[in-house]
């Protein structure tokens, strides 16, 4: 799995399921899809579990420990969190 990528392992891991729910494939097909489709979800999990590792070493504080922070999600308009925005 060289040169993977998260958006792409994601989007091989997206036709594989679309491939196994829609049937019709033979059996040794069916059990290297699904292989192959486990192989994918560790490297997703493998991949987020870095990221959150990274995410959590910059939340630190100068002591070392964890802070936690309110996240504010941007709404479609680009402003972030609740009353935000000009009325």
């Amino acid at each position: 799995m060289t040169n993977l990528t998260f958006e792409k392992a994601l989007a091989d891991l997206e036709e594989i399921v679309a491939k196994l729910e829609k049937g019709g494939i033979a059996l040794n097909e069916s059990l290297a899809l699904f292989e192959k489709g486990v192989k994918m979800s560790r490297f997703l999990r493998s991949e987020l579990d870095k990221a959150e590792r990274k995410v959590e070493i910059l939340l630190k504080d100068e002591k070392g420990k964890l802070k936690a922070e309110d996240f504010e999600a941007e709404t479609e308009d680009g402003e972030g969190g609740e009353g935000g925005g000009n009325a």
